[in-house]
């Protein structure tokens, strides 16, 4: 299918809502967090054509560092199980037009049963090594992230620090190397941003404050202060882009230790945002689209 200049990037832990993705052109709704029961309701609510985002398996971080991490915040080792199985078998029956990938692609098999159902796979890359594998797999489009996106940088290794060139500067480079469609994200807030970008681009940040967006009313208020955004693992223990606060200022240094973080700092505030972030609008969704769109 045809996608529009702008699309909405996912906004996993309640941003992305059906409503927010029923009021734009094409927009995502994210499964990453939720729960199974959750994505289901989601996915029901979605009017076609829409797409969903996973976050697929991923290797576990070092024991060492999560009983260590652990024993610092004073904190017992959550108990966590796996639920994306049952998540994917819930894409595959609600069949959405495009299902994306992050922290990782999905399997061959994963591609053709998607394939099979009449959804196209997309996967977020943010490196050569990365865009190679996904197109190897088989993916009809790869998501270009660039460093100064909102939420969790897409890298495929949570042990890898994040590429730092720039979105332009990755596009310049890896474009030339993509045999399938490109989308760029990352730091798009306005129409000028847009209009220098030749592919589709996926904006998150930019929809935060939307009428539609399930973004919680301290995470608003968070938003339209001057606290800056910094790049940090101590959001969730993989990299991510969101509001700085006393926690990130006070461990600035924690390994590696997604999915296990954030259930021990659940009383800390968790803002995901991306850089210079600006004065975000607020307003029903389609007009922040319309205010994107060059």
């Amino acid at each position: 299918m045809e996608f529009p200049r702008v699309i909405a990037a996912p906004m996993a832990g309640g941003p992305s809502t059906p409503e927010l993705v029923n009021a734009v052109s094409f927009g995502f709704i994210a499964l990453g967090t939720c729960s199974v029961s959750q994505a289901r309701s989601w996915l029901v609510a979605c009017e076609a054509p829409f797409g969903a985002n996973l976050f697929v398996p991923q290797p576990e971080p070092l024991p060492d560092d999560v009983h260590r991490t652990a024993h610092h915040l004073q904190q017992a080792v959550p108990a966590l199980e796996s639920d994306y199985a049952e998540k994917f078998a819930a894409v595959l029956e609600a069949a959405p037009a495009v299902v994306s990938s992050t922290f990782g692609c999905f399997t061959e098999t994963e591609i053709a049963q998607l394939h099979a159902v009449g959804s196209e796979a997309w996967a977020t890359v943010t490196n050569e090594a990365e865009l190679h594998q996904a197109q190897a797999r088989g993916v009809d489009g790869v998501i270009i992230q660039g460093p100064r996106a909102g939420g969790h940088r897409g890298t495929w290794s949570q042990h890898d620090d994040p590429d730092q060139r720039s979105l332009p500067e990755l596009l310049a480079d890896l474009r030339p190397l993509a045999t399938v469609p490109v989308i760029a994200a990352g730091g798009i807030r306005n129409a000028e941003n847009v209009a220098a970008i030749d592919v589709p681009v996926a904006c998150g940040t930019a929809f935060l404050l939307a009428d539609e967006a399930g973004t919680s009313q301290r995470n608003r208020e968070l938003l339209r202060t001057d606290t800056p955004a910094v790049v940090s693992r101590a959001f969730s223990g993989r990299w991510a882009s969101g509001v700085e606060t006393d926690f990130t200022r006070e461990n600035p240094d924690l390994p590696p230790t997604y999915p296990y973080l954030r259930p021990m700092t659940r009383d800390n505030d968790y803002c995901l945002v991306g850089a210079d972030r600006g004065a975000l609008m607020a307003a029903p969704a389609a007009e922040i689209e319309r205010m994107l769109t060059p």
